[in-house]
């Protein structure tokens, strides 16, 4: 998948705003490489707003692969108030997941720490008693099956912050993401993808182009107000959902 900074804008203020990144525009620049990124697109996009003295804070980053919504601060004063609410759990999250099997639960509830789980990978995680308290939440939004096999829509209800804590959780419930080139594998995909050479045998086990992972819906209260912004699944997932 080639990134394209085609970001959406959900809603906005004088002090945020709220945008719907697709898939597999980078948030941040990473490791020195020049590309597109989300930061680079609102820098751009609110070039009146940063003349006039607005320092952009992204609060929800999301990995490359994952789409969804993104609240970003314009001014310092934004960002600690939504920072306050992150801290105190305030900050409400769903994510729409595509995985792999049919899970024989229709809610369940994943209290499991994780932490780095070392190896050749450095950003992979791990369930491990010693890491970090970590709670996901998944209910079924629906079962499908197509000819490559069983799948389900989840919807996840993250209830920390980790570091790759739902992708983590699902490996760990058996019913990883379909398209994770680190979790549910033992991540030659991403190895592969790395070294710029994705092998035929890895993209038709990922089945997607990238990882199944959708930020739907966010809640915050802003002056006294609930906030609640959501997005649908995009294109490119409703499409193998069958939707």
């Amino acid at each position: 998948m080639r990134a394209i900074c085609d970001f959406r804008v959900i809603d906005e203020s004088d002090d945020w705003i709220v945008v719907d990144k697709p898939a597999p525009l980078a948030v941040h620049p990473a490791n020195g490489k020049v590309e597109a990124t989300l930061l680079s697109g609102l820098e751009e996009l609110l070039v009146y707003d940063r003349a006039n003295g607005a320092r952009l804070s992204i609060l929800t980053r999301l990995d490359r692969e994952t789409s969804g919504l993104v609240l970003v601060a314009k001014h310092s004063g934004a960002a600690r108030h939504f920072s306050r609410q992150f801290e105190r759990r305030e900050i409400g999250k769903e994510y729409l997941a595509v995985v792999h099997g049919w899970p024989d639960w229709e809610e369940r509830r994943v209290e499991a720490s994780i932490g780095r789980a070392g190896g050749e990978i450095w950003l992979r995680q791990a369930v491990d008693p010693a890491g970090r308290d970590c709670v996901t939440s998944l209910r079924v939004e629906r079962r499908f099956s197509n000819a490559l096999g069983l799948f389900a829509v989840l919807r996840c209800f993250p209830e920390t912050g980790r570091m790759h804590q739902i992708r983590v959780h699902l490996e760990h419930v058996g019913h990883p993401l379909v398209g994770d080139k680190i979790y549910g594998t033992q991540g030659r995909a991403y190895l592969e993808q790395v070294a710029g050479n994705l092998s035929d045998e890895s993209v038709a086990r990922l089945i997607l182009p990238r990882h199944g992972l959708h930020a739907c819906r966010l809640m915050a209260e802003w002056e006294g107000q609930r906030m609640d912004w959501r997005s649908g699944l995009p294109s490119d997932l409703t499409r193998f959902c069958g939707e």
